[in-house]
């Protein structure tokens, strides 16, 4: 499971070191064949299951278009990273690959990447949410394609909250205030090393508890959307669940920050709410063994701080010559009902609604939830999201280092802030 915090923390290594030389497309990444069939090269991470997954939607693709063949390039997680930024400074990316995070602001703020909208008609875009075209755009242009979306929310183990003689919370009227309270009790009426939140608010929860307050992570023009106060709440709130014993010691939480999914607090059925993505259900509930809930985010009501947020995107490089035919397997991985049921939610809940509708008999009732979850999102109003600009993989980094300073008591909520205002800003100074 990549969490979003997890995956942008992975991200600025590579690309600092070899995407300078990236500013003019031009060329091609396509392999040349004698065969009279266009060729093109479609890169990905993830695992084995991913990769037999996308292989079968890849063989399903070249049967309707007998024309194209399509080489994939799997990696796992770990090496993926350094190996498209060391493909796209050798001017030798793949025509399509996989991107996320703040990934695509990186890539097309350095030229990498097509500008999806002078595609026409060979990707069709009209049936994704604007949330999740948003979550692909740098600058008003498209240049990521979601693959499924996610979207914030609590997971709660009703198992424990039975245990300890406590209702699920109300999700549609609950406030910070309320999730910290009923963490607290959760703890104090638990056995030993079950907590009522598994860890502490992330990077990610950041983003959500701005928009609540009318602002945001990022504006449109690339700049911090967020003020100091708002910061120092955040950071005074994460304090306060600790203190009063909601979350585990600092210590504890460090130990848990690489955990698997079957190691985490929620994965081991010793936390009764764990602030996370939605994608992460049926996983979670797996190894809890366990009819795991999804709840929707505190503080929610009535300024909306949630947001649909893209798993991962699908890119064309914008060095291809084989446009139209990377164009059509774009469109052919998140429209077409025939690679729906292949690929199912592995990246995020498909944002075609026919596609959702394909995959429907497959789920497992947590999957449904999930799926349901992202529809009922899909419904609100919120404001618009907008990618990090170039730089913002450091800030993740940033608030994860200053969380830290202030549950060891190292640093003030106040002090914190200012610091974070100061670093970030600096981080995305361009």
């Amino acid at each position: 499971m990549y969490t979003q915090s997890t995956l942008r923390a992975a991200l600025g290594v590579a690309l600092t070191l070899v995407l300078a030389s990236t500013a003019t497309a031009c060329g091609t990444a396509s392999s040349a064949s004698g065969d009279g069939k266009t060729h093109l090269r479609f890169a990905w991470w993830g695992d084995t299951k991913r990769a037999e997954a996308t292989n079968k939607a890849i063989a399903a693709f070249q049967a309707a278009n007998p024309d194209i063949v399509v080489q994939g390039e799997p990696s796992d997680f770990k090496g993926y990273f350094d190996k498209l930024a060391t493909s796209v400074a050798a001017k030798d990316a793949p025509d399509v690959f996989t991107l996320g995070g703040a990934y695509p602001a990186e890539y097309a703020n350095r030229g990498a990447l097509l500008d999806l909208g002078t595609i026409g008609s060979q990707l069709d875009l009209s049936h994704l949410n604007p949330s999740e075209l948003q979550n692909g755009q740098v600058k008003g242009k498209q240049y990521g394609v979601s693959t499924g979306a996610n979207a914030l929310g609590v997971v709660a183990n009703p198992a424990v909250f039975a245990a300890a003689g406590i209702p699920l919370p109300d999700d549609s009227t609950w406030t910070w205030d309320d999730y910290a309270r009923i963490g607290t009790e959760l703890t104090a009426k638990s056995p030993k090393g079950t907590y009522g939140i598994a860890t502490s608010m992330t990077h990610d929860s950041l983003d959500a508890f701005a928009r609540q307050r009318g602002q945001s992570l990022y504006t449109k023009d690339g700049a911090l959307g967020l003020d100091a106060t708002t910061i120092e709440a955040f950071f005074s709130d994460t304090l306060t669940m600790n203190k009063s014993s909601a979350t585990p010691s600092p210590a504890e939480q460090s130990e848990q920050l690489n955990a698997s999914t079957e190691q985490t607090l929620m994965g081991l059925g010793k936390a009764g709410m764990m602030l996370t993505w939605s994608n992460s259900l049926s996983a979670l509930s797996t190894a809890a063994k366990s009819n795991l809930v999804l709840l929707h985010l505190p503080g929610d009501n009535p300024t909306h701080g949630i947001w649909l947020q893209s798993s991962q995107f699908y890119s064309i490089s914008a060095r291809t010559k084989n446009t139209e035919a990377a164009a059509k397997l774009v469109n052919f991985l998140v429209n077409n009902a025939t690679a729906a049921p292949i690929l199912g939610t592995d990246r995020g809940v498909p944002g075609n609604p026919s596609m959702r509708a394909a995959i429907s008999p497959q789920l497992s009732q947590q999957g449904k939830t999930e799926v349901a979850y992202i529809d009922s999102i899909g419904k609100m109003s919120f404001a618009p999201t907008y990618i990090g600009p170039t730089g913002s993989t450091k800030v993740s980094e940033i608030t994860a280092r200053a969380t830290s300073d202030v549950l060891f008591g190292r640093l003030s909520p106040h002090d914190a802030a200012a610091r974070w205002m100061t670093e970030s800003k600096q981080a995305i100074a361009h």
